[in-house]
């Protein structure tokens, strides 16, 4: 083995080690939550140790690692960006909005995050409950005047009025297919994507579960409204699951996928699936369009979001979640779909 090579791997184990210390130790934090002032490096490239900005068809744009002094930042589960592109909605796996407003520099990279409140989330009655067995909030989405939330352990979806969500409780929940028992406790459904409009799916929402698996191993998935609601389910191969996934503008649906074991370490990818296979019965397969490991600027993936810019371009922005521990990073990359 090279000399250079053995030095990658001894930190690939490292880093592995320090991240199931970080999932082991971490406690979530409690509080009423209120203004939060992050700092935030910018990250250049996202192969470490190389300019190359293409990857695939994906251009990466930019990105940003924020830290900040207020215990409840962190654990960024989803993020959606407004039509503005700018401001966006966070939900963080403690039970908690985030709301804030992305600034970028001359040249349109991510340069910080600024008017960050994180305030809690309250359940059907209007009560705040603190810890995940009950506020594990995993997925988001916006559906035209609401605002989706999807939970794991308790598994459901909720509906919150928008705007008013930071305040409200959760005005309605929406039916999932499938029994309770079915799934995973702390494996459930981490993505909720609203198609659009003018896809085959008319505006129909999908959710996909982490590791809740059919008979045949397939993560469990249901278009929940719409024309084509009903059961589907996710092709899993490797040893990755899906945290999050958006819709592109021509109905395809990108999927972000975690992988984290002690014998490859952690890694993420994405694929892109066709609309055509987004149907009631069919199994989503797609294909891989991006992928990392330790060698590039990543870390615990969890959100994803994608939006066409004011140059009529699509952006995509992934986030991790840093499990509230000192050995892992909050990170939001930019990525802009070239295809």
């Amino acid at each position: 083995m090279r000399m250079n090579a053995f030095l990658v791997a001894r930190t690939h184990v490292a880093r592995t080690m320090l991240m199931v210390l970080g999932l082991l130790t971490c406690a979530p934090p409690s509080g009423a939550g209120g203004p939060t002032v992050v700092k935030s490096s910018v990250i250049s490239d996202f192969k470490i140790g190389s300019d190359e900005k293409r990857f695939g068809p994906f251009e990466f744009l930019g990105g940003l690692e924020m830290v900040s002094a207020d215990r409840l930042f962190g654990s960024l589960s989803s993020i959606r960006f407004r039509s503005d592109e700018t401001h966006f909605i966070g939900v963080l796996d403690t039970g908690h909005w985030m709301t804030g407003r992305a600034e970028r520099d001359a040249q349109g990279r991510l340069a910080a995050l600024a008017d960050i409140e994180i305030t809690p989330m309250r359940n059907r009655v209007g009560q705040i409950v603190e810890g995940k067995g009950y506020m594990d909030a995993e997925g988001l989405a916006l559906h035209g005047d609401h605002v989706l939330a999807s939970f794991e352990q308790d598994h459901r979806v909720d509906v919150y009025p928008d705007p008013g969500f930071e305040t409200s409780r959760a005005v309605d929940t929406v039916p999932i297919p499938f029994p309770r028992k079915s799934l995973r406790a702390n494996r459930g459904f981490e993505t909720v994507a609203v198609a659009p409009a003018a896809s085959p799916l008319k505006g129909g929402t999908l959710i996909v579960a982490e590791r809740s698996l059919d008979a045949d191993g397939n993560a469990d998935a249901a278009i929940l409204d719409g024309p084509l609601k009903g059961r589907l389910a996710l092709a899993r191969f490797g040893d990755f699951d899906a945290t999050d996934g958006a819709f592109l503008p021509d109905g395809d649906l990108l999927i972000l996928e975690r992988r984290f074991n002690m014998a490859e370490g952690i890694g993420m990818r994405i694929r892109r699936i066709k609309s055509s296979e987004i149907r009631p019965g069919a199994v989503m397969n797609g294909e891989v369009v991006l992928q990392g490991d330790f060698g590039y600027q990543i870390d615990n993936m969890e959100g994803l979001d994608a939006f066409k810019a004011a140059d009529g371009t699509t952006h995509v922005v992934i986030v991790s979640d840093d499990n509230h521990s000192i050995l892992q990073r909050n990170l939001m990359l930019e990525f802009r779909l070239v295809d």
